[in-house]
């Protein structure tokens, strides 16, 4: 393995570590926002990632897929959430579970705007294949700019799946009748055994397929060609 993969590799791990961390740190706020100072009080509610991570999947999962070649994914230790100090729980529910996925959002739009920003301030004079350490570090920065891209789109993609325990679940709930918010709940302790097995049978394939397709068009071919000419 040479240099350019090592760092390759250690720029996605960044990328991901940031969009997984953030993620649950926007549940955590607003559950405090809307009454829940469960998070805040257990010192979840900072981006020190030391309180954020779980050895598994913040480490261990993103490390190994990231050596082995395959498609990132990760997660970080879930944020206590407590719905009992919401008004309306479910509704409370609603509007925490958006707030990750809605994050990622934010943050892929958001660096796709600075990478396009400094796409402009880049003479065209500028030879950034040349091995230089500016040259080297310009092309780190569109590097890191473009996993963070990609990142947070296939996470708020991937929470967005209504299969408990992902966000996208709790969304569907707030819009289910009673009993369908009951078998919602009953199907949570099988949820990760579930979403495996729809993942291993290529379920989602598609829907990763266009937000890869999405990624392209907002990064373009120029700033593409920097990451991996």
């Amino acid at each position: 393995m040479n240099i350019d993969s090592v760092l390759n590799i250690a720029l996605s791990l960044i990328a991901i570590f940031i969009a997984i961390v953030l993620h649950e740190v926007a549940h955590g706020y607003m559950a405090l926002r809307l009454g829940d100072p469960t998070a805040r009080s257990l010192g979840r509610l900072t981006l020190n990632p030391l309180a954020h991570i779980d050895p598994i999947g913040t480490i261990l999962v993103p490390v190994i897929l990231a050596v082995i070649g395959a498609p990132l994914f990760g997660w970080a230790k879930p944020v206590p959430i407590n719905p009992r100090n919401f008004r309306n729980p479910f509704r409370g529910m609603l509007f925490v579970a958006l707030a990750g996925p809605g994050t990622n959002v934010a943050l892929a739009l958001g660096a796709t705007i600075v990478g396009h920003v400094l796409l402009l301030m880049v003479p065209e004079s500028l030879n950034l294949a040349a091995p230089t350490f500016g040259s080297n570090l310009l092309v780190s920065l569109f590097t890191l700019l473009g996993y963070l891209v990609l990142f947070n789109l296939f996470l708020a993609a991937l929470n967005m799946i209504p299969i408990p325990p992902l966000d996208g679940s709790r969304v569907l709930t707030y819009f289910l009748p009673t009993e369908g918010r009951r078998i919602m709940l009953s199907l949570e302790r099988y949820g990760f055994f579930i979403f495996a097995g729809l993942l291993y049978l290529g379920v989602f394939d598609g829907a990763f397929r266009a937000m890869q397709g999405l990624w392209m068009n907002l990064l373009g071919n120029h700033w593409l060609f920097l990451m991996f000419a």
